[in-house]
């Protein structure tokens, strides 16, 4: 098994993004880490793929596995692209650590035919708990950080996302809800840890 192929089965929304993404599309991927995503989807469904990535290590990390990335803020790099320059545009656990969420994901479905977007749920059931006994910003197997340390600004659960997206007029072509590797389809705004959104 590829590195690639390991880490598709560790980051279950990576398998779920995987399997949404068509053979043959134009694909970029924001905040792309070492690339091990773009990697999978280059050899196993013939995608064009781009990456941006903020990290410089990462970004070389990427390259060397032969993914074309551009290092750099994906809050910037968005306006550089074309209108519909892809079919899909991948935001996998990265909303949350944007300054601008809402302009990102107006950006996105600009560059894009079609968004996908996967974040980590905070109205999941341990964050709940974990708050309400500790009375302390919640640490948890999801978010094992410390909220001084934490890359996340942004703390957003399924219910939030939802009332952004019709908000705002995003239409929703897909929604996915993971525990660990499990889709779930009953209460998914308490029950799941993380979310996959396919925005048209």
């Amino acid at each position: 098994m590829t590195e690639a192929s390991a880490v598709l089965q560790e980051r279950s929304d990576f398998a779920v993004i995987a399997e949404i993404i068509q053979p043959g599309s134009r694909v970029l991927d924001l905040g792309c880490g070492s690339g091990e995503l773009l990697e999978w989807l280059i050899h196993n469904k013939g995608v064009l793929a781009r990456g941006v990535e903020i990290s410089r290590a990462k970004a070389r990390q990427a390259i060397t596995r032969g993914v074309s990335v551009y290092q750099g803020d994906i809050e910037e790099s968005l306006a550089d692209y074309p209108d519909h320059a892809f079919d899909y545009v991948i935001l996998s656990q990265t909303l949350q650590e944007t300054a601008r969420p809402l302009q990102v994901l107006r950006e996105m479905l600009r560059v894009g035919k079609r968004a996908i977007v996967s974040f980590p749920n905070f109205g999941h059931w341990s964050m709940r708990l974990s708050m309400l006994f500790s009375g302390q910003a919640p640490r948890t197997r999801l978010f094992p950080y410390e909220w001084y340390e934490s890359p996340n600004i942004h703390f957003l659960s399924v219910r939030d996302f939802e009332r952004l997206a019709a908000r705002y007029g995003f239409r929703v072509e897909r929604r996915l809800f993971l525990a660990g590797r499990t889709r779930l389809t009953f209460l998914p705004n308490l029950r799941s840890q993380v979310a996959v959104f396919l925005l048209g």
